[in-house]
Order: structure tokens, then C-alpha cells, then sequence
């Protein structure tokens, strides 16, 4: 969604409420995101705050499963017309009074999303050698010897004999 920021801008006091749905590009949320906020100019310094809201669907990263979570997070930045340093990241630049909100939404999702999702805290996960589920039953795999080990692994069984 784009926004004309002009109005907001140049009179202080103004607001500019937004409320809205889409899909981020390339980011494999495949689920309508849920947005809405508003842009606030307070003494000079225009604001943005955003709350968003999907069903994220994944797997969990140990066994695998389909997970559906809930996600839901409230975003804000401080918009600027210009920069004066580049590699300020704790403002936003507004070039021109037009703004694109989806690409900085984007951006903030998949950087507020998990990096490790789990079915549950004490997911057991798959076994590495015959890919059991560990949550639901239990495998006779036994793990391999080290090859480098593996002249102490057998004085260890040739001491036990």
C-alpha cells in the first residue's frame, strides 16, 4: 500500500489512518496479513505504528510436523524526509511524500518471526539413522562409533570380555 505523506508532514497534528490486507512477496507467508495503524504527526516528528496479524504456517524444526501459530506484533518508526547519516537504521526515509508500507512491513515481520519453531518445548524430534519420530515411539537405532574412536571403542569392549 502506498501512502501520501505530504499532508501529514507539512501540518502538524495531522493523522493518517491506514487499515488493510496483503501478502508479502517472497517471504513464504502465504496467509493474508492483517494490518492496521496509523501515521501521526506530533510536534514535527511523524510517526508510524502498525499492529499486524496472520496465522503463520510452518513445520516445527525437530520433527517436522505442520504447525499453525498465531502472530501478532505492533511495529513503529520515526519517518524522515531526509537522512542525514546513511547507516542511520533508527529512522525511515520518506523520498518524495510517497511511501510504501508493504516492503517495510516486509521487513519487519521477517525479522520479528522465530528462528526456531517448535511442535512443543521438549520435541524429541527424528531419529538421525532410520527418521522415527521420537515423540511417538522409540527406536533400536544405535548411534555410530566415531571411525576415529573407533580403536578405543573396541579396547573398551575387549576389556569387558
Amino acid at each position: 500500500m502506498f501512502l501520501d505523506l505530504e499532508p501529514v508532514f507539512n501540518n502538524i497534528g495531522a493523522r493518517l489512518p491506514f487499515a488493510y490486507a496483503f501478502v508479502p512477496e517472497d517471504s513464504g507467508i502465504s496467509e493474508p496479513v492483517e494490518v492496521s495503524g496509523a501515521v501521526e504527526n506530533r510536534a514535527g516528528i511523524v510517526t508510524l505504528s502498525a499492529d499486524v496479524s496472520f496465522t503463520h504456517e510452518t513445520a516445527c524444526d525437530r520433527c517436522l510436523k505442520p504447525l499453525k501459530a498465531p502472530f501478532q506484533k505492533q511495529f513503529s518508526h520515526v519517518l524522515v524526509q531526509t537522512l542525514a547519516d546513511e547507516d542511520d537504521d533508527e529512522f525511515v526515509e520518506v523520498q518524495d511524500m510517497h511511501f510504501d508500507l508493504d516492503a517495510l512491513l516486509r521487513e519487519d515481520i521477517l525479522l520479528a518471526l522465530p528462528s526456531k519453531t517448535l511442535c512443543k518445548a521438549d520435541c524429541k524430534g527424528l531419529c538421525p539413522i532410520c527418521g522415527a519420530d521420537l515423540n511417538e515411539t522409540t527406536c533400536s537405532c544405535k548411534k555410530p562409533v566415531d571411525p576415529r574412536l573407533a580403536v578405543l571403542q573396541q579396547l573398551l569392549t575387549d576389556e569387558s570380555s
